[in-house]
């Protein structure tokens, strides 16, 4: 059930670039930068960085009935009401969305993550002209994707 809630370049230096070529799973290579920016973003505690990279409007769906989010107050309000951190480690596409895995951690700021600490978290990503534009939290059913090789 849902509840509501990157990028490789060949011969690059880019460090983002080389980090997100761990990411498995076969998602669009620029879908899985923004949604690692966005959870690097977050974890380090930098909610306005991270909010920058929704749309206006989102809708967002994180354990309640989807909401519409058409002022970057409520983005912003909604990346500080996430109590985790988030360390990007597989990325799946399915149809329009990317269902991105994370492990979750701590972040600097408001809430804390407690007992989610380590546990692995999953949401279902619509980016559109590099922004997110759905972020839906997903139900985690089962182990992360194995490896179908780096994201190219």
């Amino acid at each position: 059930m849902l509840a509501v809630i990157a990028l490789v370049g060949c011969g690059s230096s880019d460090s983002s670039e080389k980090t997100s070529s761990t990411i498995v799973g076969g998602a669009d290579r620029k879908s899985v930068e923004v949604i690692k920016d966005w959870a690097d973003e977050l974890r380090a505690g930098d909610v306005a960085a991270a909010s920058k990279r929704f749309a206006l409007p989102t809708v967002v769906q994180n354990g309640t009935p989807a909401l519409t989010l058409t002022s970057r107050s409520q983005v912003v309000a909604f990346n500080r009401s996430l109590p985790c951190g988030a360390r990007l480690t597989a990325a799946v596409p399915t149809g329009r969305f990317t269902v991105a895995t994370f492990v979750l951690t701590e972040r600097p700021g408001p809430g804390q993550c407690g007992d989610g600490v380590g546990e692995q978290a999953k949401a279902a990503f619509v980016i559109r002209d590099g922004l997110i534009t759905q972020w839906r939290r997903v139900v985690d059913t089962g182990p992360p994707p194995s490896s179908t090789g780096p994201v190219v």
